[in-house]
């Protein structure tokens, strides 16, 4: 249907990358990562030059969130998927509760009900509806987990459930983290993975914990009749990131990209990135809205996201060819629908570092596409 369509130079983003992640990484940090030479790569990340990108990147999200003096800024080796895990492992007493709207919630939950030694119940929503929380205080579980922006469908949250002084608020923020609202000052177990916001790569995560989430993960480190993986050690962990430092040999150009990004952040400040991504997201979804062939996914405005917008598309127009030779010809990487769902959609990233003329550029470029 498109191959003998021709791409208007004039269309074309001076970036093609708009994934749900991978994020896009700025040219101008690996020119940085270049210019330390022999000072950072191939060096021990017990060595100061190693530990002070781990205290640039501590220091740079207590400054970013406005984090309270007594949150601890926890980061190690493996992502989001490896959190889920050692959440379960080690944070949770006895029950954990869910509520899920899409893959990556769910995948969390399912991570703990695999867990011999705790239990895990489910408050599931169709995917691509938001929920709303309310007081969750009376419910019998001493974790409350929710996803601040579901990867999978482009759903967020825009309030926080009540908890009472017994119960963890975990909150999985790894493709919003840093764009979507949040008061983390509300939060026991702020996480996230850095290749998505944070315009790093994957294999690192950041937890941000209250003094009751740190309290309640050293008890159970503890613990000598509960086995946790040493690699999943909490007080590991925690006593690494103290030192600004992380337990076993981490990607120090993980480390670098995302002490770099923090840095660009902060010169914005944590409001005004959130504001930006509105703006972009309002771009996407009101183009979706004027389309007879276009709708957004996410019904209720006030659960679409500001970081992943998922369009539907009309099932006549062949959306993967489409996708395959923009890509073919290096114009537009990454917005193919999640792989799960099955739909015929775009889910299109609108982190930081995308450039809002560039999502401009991208709809009309699909807009004079799919009118062909």
């Amino acid at each position: 249907m498109f191959e003998n369509i021709q791409t208007p130079k004039n269309l074309i983003p001076s970036d093609p990358r708009f994934g749900a992640g991978p994020s896009k990484v700025p040219v101008e940090f690996l020119e940085a990562l270049r210019e330390t030479g022999t000072n950072l790569l191939g060096t021990s990340h017990r060595k100061p030059a190693v530990k002070n990108l781990g205290k640039g990147i501590t220091e740079g999200l207590r400054k970013y969130f406005n984090l309270p003096e007594n949150y601890s800024v926890v980061y190690g080796n493996g992502g989001a998927t490896l959190l889920f895990d050692m959440i379960g492992l080690g944070m949770v007493e006895s029950k954990s509760y869910h509520f899920t709207c899409g893959e990556f919630s769910k995948k969390w939950f399912k991570s703990h009900h695999k867990i011999p030694w705790i239990d895990a119940e489910e408050k599931a929503v169709e995917f691509g509806e938001g929920q709303l929380f309310g007081d969750a205080s009376d419910i019998d579980a001493d974790m409350i987990c929710v996803t601040l922006n579901e990867t999978s469908t482009g759903v967020i949250i825009d309030d926080l459930p009540v908890i009472n002084e017994n119960q963890i608020l975990a909150v999985d923020a790894t493709s919003g983290g840093g764009q979507v609202a949040c008061d983390l000052s509300k939060v026991d177990c702020y996480f996230f993975s850095p290749q998505k916001v944070f315009a790093s790569e994957g294999g690192l995560f950041v937890a941000i914990l209250s003094p009751k989430a740190r309290e309640r993960a050293l008890k159970i480190s503890d613990d000598s009749t509960r086995y946790v993986p040493e690699i999943m050690s909490w007080k590991q962990a925690i006593s690494n990131s103290d030192k600004f430092q992380v337990y076993n040999t981490p990607s120090i150009s993980t480390l670098f990209f995302l002490n770099e990004q923090i840095k660009l952040m902060n010169e914005s400040g944590y409001e005004r990135v959130v504001q930006e991504g509105k703006a972009k997201a309002k771009l996407v979804y009101d183009w979706a809205e004027t389309k007879s062939y276009l709708s957004p996914f996410v019904k209720e405005q006030r659960f679409r996201s500001n970081v992943v917008c998922t369009i539907n598309v009309d099932e006549s127009l062949p959306v993967d060819s489409l996708l395959k030779k923009l890509h073919d010809e290096g114009v537009v990487y990454g917005i193919e629908a999640y792989r799960k769902l099955g739909q015929n959609q775009f889910r299109i990233g609108v982190f930081h570092n995308v450039l809002q003329d560039d999502v401009q550029k991208l709809l009309d470029l699909l807009t004079y596409y799919l009118e062909h």
